[in-house]
């Protein structure tokens, strides 16, 4: 493994740097940033900025207008992206629509990439991913849903509930987990306005990063042709493992990036705050937090980098892409904890980032498999095969 930087790489790291700090963190103080994430005209607005730099979704095929980047180039990049939380929605790589990109760049047929990968990958359109559902439905546990897709002639016909889906509010097309006649979960694209698709309501939430929030949905009768089903029937558990793999490592990327910007305000702080006769950092209780911080940093970009060069290789890399997704779902976690400590009296207030980045982060742990399933699964795989050395 080498993970040095090519040439092109490091022009490349800097490029999106200067995007974000030039052109991107200046807007952080507008006011079309709602509770349930930016509005559509300033997030169109963004996608417009990036676009002129030629950095809309970068890691998507030429083809579709990105830049065909490897997994360990998105680590680069994506970092960098999330320095600012309104720079993954710029350049259009937030979830979900970075990893429905990725699904369908992998699964979609022509003519599904042509209706909905193009227009989605030019960041003129938004999506979402119905999997979830509420209790007793699929959660963390996919083979608890309850949603179906009933065969009618050349058509499925799809009843359920679904909630938790993040950017509903204003997609132009859903991709659809149900279960089918024969109980096999598929995938099926449907644009958000077809008959039968309700968006009831939108949930409160911590964070409020996500463009479109997330929202309880209901298919009441959704009628979806046999053509719009994505990839093969009964396959839909086959297609999450190819999408949620690599998105896992993807919010890994783009909120380490988050971490390494409350990380720079605390330490600026630090540097300037005199009390009890020195500086802040000069203190070991202060200078100590800062410094597990830049450990928790650095780790989580070397779990990071590993991971996406096994999924560069070609590996499935599940068990590399759980133990990442917890250990720096976390470690992103006592780094901006640490830094809201830091602040004092600042950090739990809109004085600075901070607070705002604090709550931001908090449901990283959970959505993508919290940390407790990632753990009971990498326990079962150690039952089964012994350790993973």
């Amino acid at each position: 493994m080498d993970f040095s930087l090519t040439p092109e790489l490091q022009e490349l790291q800097q490029r999106v740097r200067t995007f974000v700090r030039d052109r991107i963190i200046p807007l952080e103080p507008d006011n079309r940033q709602t509770e349930h994430g930016p509005t559509e005209p300033f997030r169109q607005e963004l996608v417009a900025l990036a676009a002129a730099e030629g950095l809309v979704a970068p890691h998507v095929g030429v083809e579709y207008g990105g830049l065909g980047l490897s997994h360990v180039a998105k680590a680069i990049v994506f970092e960098e992206a999330g320095y600012s939380l309104l720079g993954p929605v710029a350049m259009h790589i937030f979830a979900p629509d970075e990893g429905n990109m990725h699904l369908l760049e992998a699964v979609a047929s022509t003519e599904q990439k042509d209706r909905w990968l193009r227009p989605l990958a030019a960041g003129k359109t938004r999506s979402c991913f119905c999997m979830t559902e509420p209790a007793p439905g699929a959660g963390s546990d996919p083979a608890a849903m309850r949603t179906t897709a009933t065969k009618d002639g050349n058509h499925y016909v799809i009843n359920g509930d679904k909630w938790f889906i993040t950017g509903a509010a204003g997609a132009a097309f859903a991709i659809i987990m149900a279960k089918d006649d024969d109980g096999n979960a598929t995938m099926f694209l449907a644009d958000m306005d077809t008959q039968g698709i309700e968006v009831v309501r939108a949930m409160d939430s911590l964070d409020s990063a996500f463009a479109g929030g997330h929202a309880v949905m209901r298919l009441n009768n959704v009628r979806v042709p046999a053509g719009d089903i994505l990839g093969e029937p009964g396959k839909g558990f086959r297609y999450a493992q190819v999408r949620l793999a690599p998105a896992r490592l993807t919010h890994c990327m783009r909120w380490l990036g988050a971490a390494k910007r409350a990380h720079q305000i605390a330490t600026d702080y630090a540097l300037k705050r005199e009390v009890f006769g020195s500086k802040l950092i000069g203190h070991e209780a202060v200078g100590f937090m800062l410094a597990d911080n830049e450990m928790d940093i650095r780790l989580s970009r070397l779990s990071i980098l590993h991971t996406a060069w096994l999924l560069d290789q070609g590996e499935r890399a599940g068990t590399e892409s759980s133990m990442s997704k917890v250990f720096v779902s976390e470690a992103v976690w006592r780094v901006v904890d640490r830094c809201v400590q830091v602040l004092g009296g600042q950090g739990v207030t809109g004085e600075t980032l901070v607070a705002r980045i604090f709550k931001e982060v908090r449901g990283f742990r959970i959505y993508d498999g919290p940390s407790e399933v990632h753990r009971w699964s990498l326990a079962q795989r150690i039952a089964r095969n012994g350790p993973n050395w």
